[in-house]
C-alpha cells in the first residue's frame, strides 16, 4: 500500500471560523482512497497561531518561546482532525517520528502536529522530515494554489510557478528571512530537506480535485517540484 504525506495548512482548518465544508469534502476524498493509501497528515497552525505569536513578541519572548506557542496550535489542530474522523484516524497524538510509523499498521489516516522543536522550523520542517523518514512524496494544501514568484495576495503581478526543481526551490526560500509563524507554501528547513533527499513535492489550493488528481497520477492545477 501506497503511503504520502500530507502537509495541511492551520489557515485551511480554521481560517476565521471552522471551514467544515473543506473539512467534510477532505474527509471523503482520502476515505475515498484508503484502499491504495495510507495517510499521514501534519497540521499546521495557522492565523491562530500567529495571533498567540504576536502577542508573544509584544512581550519580548524569545524565539524558542514563539515557535513552542505556535507547535502547541499545531497539536491542537491535529487533535481536533483526530476527532473529526473519529475512528479511521489515530486515538493518540503522536509526538515522535516512531509514534507516527507504528499508527500506519492499524489506521488509514494518522494526524500529527509540529513533533518537536527545532530552530527556523514549521509543521513544513515535520511533513519534509517524514516523507524522507517514510520514503513518501509530499503534498502541501495551503490557501494559494501554488508557488508563485511574490505572494499573490499582496502583488497582482505574481506569475505562478507549475514546475520547478529542487535546487531551485531552495534558493527561493532561503531569500526569505525566517520568523516564527512565517507564511510561505514551505518553510526554508524544508527546502532544504527535499532538495537534500530528492522528495517529489507538490503545492496545491484548497480546490481538493486536484489532490484526487495526484492520488490518480493524473494532471493537476498547482506546482510540482521535483527535476
Amino acid at each position: 500500500m501506497k503511503k504520502i504525506v500530507i502537509s495541511l495548512g492551520g489557515s485551511l482548518i480554521a481560517p476565521d471560523k471552522i471551514d467544515y465544508k473543506f473539512l467534510d469534502q477532505f474527509k471523503k476524498i482520502t476515505r475515498k482512497y484508503y484502499k491504495k493509501y495510507k495517510f499521514i497528515i501534519v497540521c499546521g497552525g495557522g492565523s491562530i497561531a500567529r495571533k498567540y505569536i504576536e502577542a508573544l513578541k509584544k512581550e519580548k519572548k524569545s524565539e524558542f518561546q514563539l515557535s513552542n506557542a505556535g507547535i502547541r496550535v499545531t497539536r491542537m489542530n491535529a487533535l481536533f482532525m483526530m476527532q473529526f474522523f473519529g475512528k479511521e484516524a489515530n486515538d493518540k497524538l503522536p509526538i515522535n517520528m516512531h509514534e507516527v510509523k507504528s499508527n500506519l499498521n492499524k489506521n488509514n489516516i494518522i494526524f500529527c502536529g509540529a513533533l518537536r522543536w527545532s530552530a527556523r522550523s514549521t509543521s513544513d520542517t515535520t511533513a519534509a522530515k517524514l516523507a524522507n523518514y517514510l520514503k513518501t512524496p509530499l503534498v502541501n494544501i495551503t490557501n494559494v494554489k501554488g508557488l508563485y514568484t511574490k505572494d499573490p495576495n499582496k502583488n497582482p503581478d505574481a506569475a505562478f510557478i507549475p514546475h520547478i526543481g529542487w535546487k531551485e526551490f531552495q534558493k527561493m526560500a532561503l531569500k526569505i528571512k525566517h520568523a516564527p509563524g512565517q507564511h510561505f507554501v514551505l518553510d526554508q528547513k524544508a527546502s532544504i530537506l527535499i532538495n537534500k533527499h530528492k522528495i517529489p513535492t507538490f503545492i496545491l489550493g484548497k480546490n481538493l480535485k486536484n489532490l484526487e488528481k495526484i492520488l490518480e497520477n493524473k494532471n493537476f492545477e498547482g506546482t510540482i517540484i521535483r527535476n
